[in-house]
């Protein structure tokens, strides 16, 4: 008598806890490399985006600095902050704009074609410009020594300053990601953000002191998140000297109102980002 043998259970493949995430963080690496070789690949892009400020820095200290006058500041110290902020504010607009252009080529439905994640594609994107933002901080700075800027608070508050101005920059670049998956025109992108971000770096401290302002636009500065921001890395770099504070919530405590302003950013525009992303991705 034949005795029938029960079927010996399959084991199931279990993948490790973290596996998503790797998974995740490799498709991350992989679309900021991609991206990362298109600035390798086309320097001029680097090129333009660090002749602005070079332009800025000749063109405020060389040119207007004598007419110029900071209570309490040397100008060019006070100068290269607002430079540092209107540099990465602008570098910051790149991802709107290569987003933009991304979805006008097609290139966003050659990603759908591969099996990684939708939200991976904004992250790379971001990061790679985040690198771009790096590169032109560092070149400003070696711009500002030539022309006789120095920091004074030491190695620590120099690297914290940087770390606010390329946090900032990253939590922004998420807005412009958002604007260039809705208008999805590069061109669009590129001329509302100058028309925004121009008064913005204008009607703030990062030229000249609010107080010389009329008296709207001097509210308006003191209130401007772009002051907050060129006064937090002001202070970090040692650049304030004995120029009077503006007794306003951003002025006072600028470090901790670009750190809150960029959490709510980042909390807000990356799950918004990256659903829109999904939706339009889709059609």
């Amino acid at each position: 008598m034949s005795t029938q043998q029960s079927p010996t259970p399959v084991a199931r493949h279990t993948a490790a806890p973290d596996s998503s995430l790797l998974t995740w963080l490799s498709d991350v690496q992989t679309v900021t490399w991609r991206n990362l070789i298109k600035f390798r690949r086309n320097p001029e892009i680097l090129l333009f985006a660090v002749l602005q400020p070079i332009m800025f820095v000749v063109l405020f200290s060389q040119v207007y600095g004598g007419s110029i006058r900071i209570d309490g500041a040397d100008y060019t110290d006070y100068l290269m902050a607002g430079i540092f902020g209107q540099t990465v504010l602008f570098g910051s607009t790149f991802s709107g704009y290569q987003m933009a252009q991304d979805l006008k080529e097609g290139m966003i439905d050659r990603f759908r074609t591969l099996p990684m994640a939708n939200s991976a594609v904004l992250f790379g994107r971001t990061l790679a410009d985040l690198v771009l933002n790096a590169v032109s901080i560092v070149i400003m700075m070696l711009s500002g020594f030539l022309i006789g800027w120095r920091f004074h608070e030491g190695v620590l508050h120099l690297l914290a300053g940087v770390g606010v101005l390329l946090l900032f920059s990253y939590a922004f670049s998420w807005v412009m990601v958002l604007l260039g998956i809705v208008v999805r025109t590069p061109e669009v992108i590129n001329n509302a953000s100058f028309m925004v971000l121009f008064p913005l770096t204008f009607i703030s401290n990062a030229f000249v002191q609010p107080q010389n302002l009329p008296k709207v636009l001097e509210v308006i500065a003191n209130w401007n998140p772009v002051s907050a921001l060129v006064q937090a890395a002001r202070s970090l770099f040692g650049n304030v000297g004995t120029a009077p504070v503006p007794d306003t919530i951003p002025m006072q405590h600028p470090v901790l109102t670009v750190l809150l302003g960029s959490a709510v950013m980042l909390a807000i525009f990356i799950p918004f980002a990256v659903s829109r992303f999904q939706k339009a991705s889709s059609r």
